[in-house]
């Protein structure tokens, strides 16, 4: 089984390929598990704190070079986690960074499978960022059209159509995941605006100051790394006969509120930690984050066995056990 991680020096690039690296096989498509004989984690730099593993290869190299996609992908791969991309902030900001990173180079990517024909188990990430505007302030259900108010959401929802016409195509056998915001991330702040929502947690449980630049009462709808972990394996376990025609899912997630959250970590830790936060307004950030929709009913998702977390104190708690047990 030969398995590639796009994106894989990410938080969720290295939970997922030490999760691949510890079972040590794989189940796609329904079938029974593979043994995994070759995981090649592929980033602008390499990924750091891995274990030493003779099944690992690293590559760091530029995801928009066709020549660099085409020498990693003319020898066949079993399944392809697509997870690279240029976060929600930075995209706004640099419109030509990422239109390069999350549009083209998953359609360069994409090219090359149709070119090789070996019709790898393709998982996309996708965002929650492709509903906003008046339709987001609703309830988003499975058939709810895309409404992208941010350039990372427009280039998302792109690439997911993409992906799911060449599925149809057979030229890849694609699942598409809408993400939630991901919380509690480990290490230090991204330039995603949703990053704050981790920061909020992170930083007062590690003895620092965070910043929140929303109001307490803005809603998120949020998803634990090791939930999502699960979520992306179980994707490229699914029978393509299961997801249809149609393979984008929106991820099961928990809406809460900003309020909410720092409550839970006040009755966790203590008021001292929670005091730890600065309210201090963000313009920028609150004109992408306020656009997202954040109530979702994701049937189609929880019918088809992806899972969630059951409270914000469990996310705060999978943090503590898996980030700060030294």
């Amino acid at each position: 089984m030969r398995i590639i991680i796009f994106g894989a020096a990410g938080f969720l690039g290295k939970k997922l390929a030490i999760s691949l690296l510890e079972e040590g096989s794989i189940s796609l498509n329904g079938k029974a598990p593979q043994e995994i004989r070759e995981l090649i984690l592929f980033d602008k730099y390499l990924a750091e704190g891995l274990p030493v593993d003779a099944r690992l290869s690293l590559v760091a190299d530029d995801i928009c070079s066709e020549s660099s996609l085409r020498n990693l992908l003319e020898k066949p791969a079993d399944v392809i986690f697509h997870l690279a991309a240029v976060v929600s902030g930075e995209a706004e900001k640099n419109f030509d960074l990422g239109m390069n990173v999350n549009l083209h180079a998953t359609l360069q990517m994409l090219e090359l499978c149709r070119e090789f024909a070996y019709q790898p188990v393709f998982v996309f990430s996708s965002s929650c960022a492709a509903f906003g505007g008046e339709l987001a302030k609703g309830v988003i259900q499975d058939g709810t059209a895309a409404t992208p108010m941010s350039s990372y959401g427009m280039q998302k929802v792109v690439g997911e159509l993409l992906v799911n016409d060449f599925s149809r195509r057979g030229f890849i056998d694609g699942r598409i995941l809408r993400l939630p915001s991901i919380v509690v991330r480990g290490g230090k702040a991204n330039a995603a605006t949703t990053s704050f929502i981790s920061g909020i947690i992170r930083e007062p449980l590690q003895g620092e100051r965070a910043q929140c630049p929303v109001d307490r009462s803005t809603r998120v709808w949020i998803l634990s790394p090791r939930r999502m972990t699960q979520n992306f394996l179980h994707a490229a376990h699914l029978p393509a006969e299961k997801l249809g025609k149609n393979r984008i899912l929106t991820m099961p997630g928990l809406t809460t509120t900003v309020d909410d959250m720092v409550n839970t970590l006040e009755t966790m830790a203590g008021k001292e930690v929670a005091e730890r936060i600065d309210w201090e307004p963000d313009e920028f950030i609150q004109s992408v984050v306020l656009t997202f929709a954040t109530d979702f009913e994701t049937k189609r998702a929880d019918q088809l066995g992806f899972v969630k977390d059951a409270s914000v104190r469990e996310v705060i708690e999978i943090f503590m056990e898996d980030e700060m047990k030294a």
